[in-house]
């Protein structure tokens, strides 16, 4: 693998010690769990839409090429498979990728895992009709570079969604103090706010690669119910639909 200015060591190393626990729906990541089955339900219908296909059908996404950036122990890999595309997924963290193909393979499911940074991808011209980037922006060392990354990897026709958790004082008490301190819904260490990026932010990088944002919502969490919506709210995360700018 090459060297890669993206990667965060301490990152990496949280990850690999957590890899073991991703396909336990309600251990550590049971909010990821809860968090793919109401984007994948966004994701169906912003593709569905885009790429003129029928929501109702078995296999709607049967064609597409799709690309998992950080796809972690193949949740939402999994997911989109499931839909009928053809996916990739890529993470940096060895553990998760052996995981998600052990847990791919049990499922039946053909999905090409690689242990490769987002970079090492865009340099061999490969190019993807979505693109998705999720969870991803707030765990990386150098942003710039890995958005241009990822808005290479994009095809002219194609679309990329970005998920991340906005760097606002709302942010830091529901997604750090509130879901790793007193929640504890998270690992403590999970998010540092200092990584967190403004959606302003995020635009003027999808912007310079020509992608443009034409939908983007927040989620909404009850503790209570331990259960997720969407938002129009952006104050503590978003999830955004992008497309080329023509």
């Amino acid at each position: 693998m090459i060297q890669d200015k993206t990667i965060d060591p301490r990152e990496v190393e949280f990850y690999t010690r957590m890899a073991e626990t991703w396909w336990d729906s309600e251990g550590p990541f049971w909010p990821l769990h809860k968090l793919n089955e109401l984007r994948i339900d966004y994701i169906r219908s912003k593709l569905c839409l885009h790429f003129d296909r029928d929501s109702d059908a078995d296999k709607p996404l049967s064609g597409l090429r799709v690309l998992d950036v950080g796809c972690g122990g193949g949740i939402l890999s999994e997911s989109m498979a499931l839909l009928g595309a053809s996916v990739t997924g890529i993470d940096v963290v060895e553990k998760n990728i052996r995981i998600a193909s052990l847990h791919a393979s049990r499922q039946d499911l053909d999905i090409d895992y690689r242990m490769v940074p987002a970079a090492e991808v865009a340099a061999t011209g490969d190019v993807f009709d979505v693109v998705l980037n999720m969870e991803v922006v707030e765990h990386v060392a150098d942003v710039d570079a890995f958005m241009r990354d990822c808005v290479r990897l994009t095809s002219d026709s194609g679309v990329m969604f970005v998920a991340t958790i906005n760097r606002t004082p709302l942010a830091w008490l529901f997604a750090i103090f509130g879901a790793e301190y007193v929640l504890r819904w998270l690992p403590r260490g999970t998010h540092r706010w200092s990584m967190f990026q403004k959606p302003a932010d995020i635009k003027k990088l999808l912007a310079a690669g020509d992608l443009a944002v034409r939908d983007a919502v927040g989620v909404a969490a009850n503790p209570f119910a331990r259960s997720l919506r969407l938002t129009r709210s952006l104050a503590v995360n978003y999830m955004m639909f992008c497309t080329r700018a023509a």
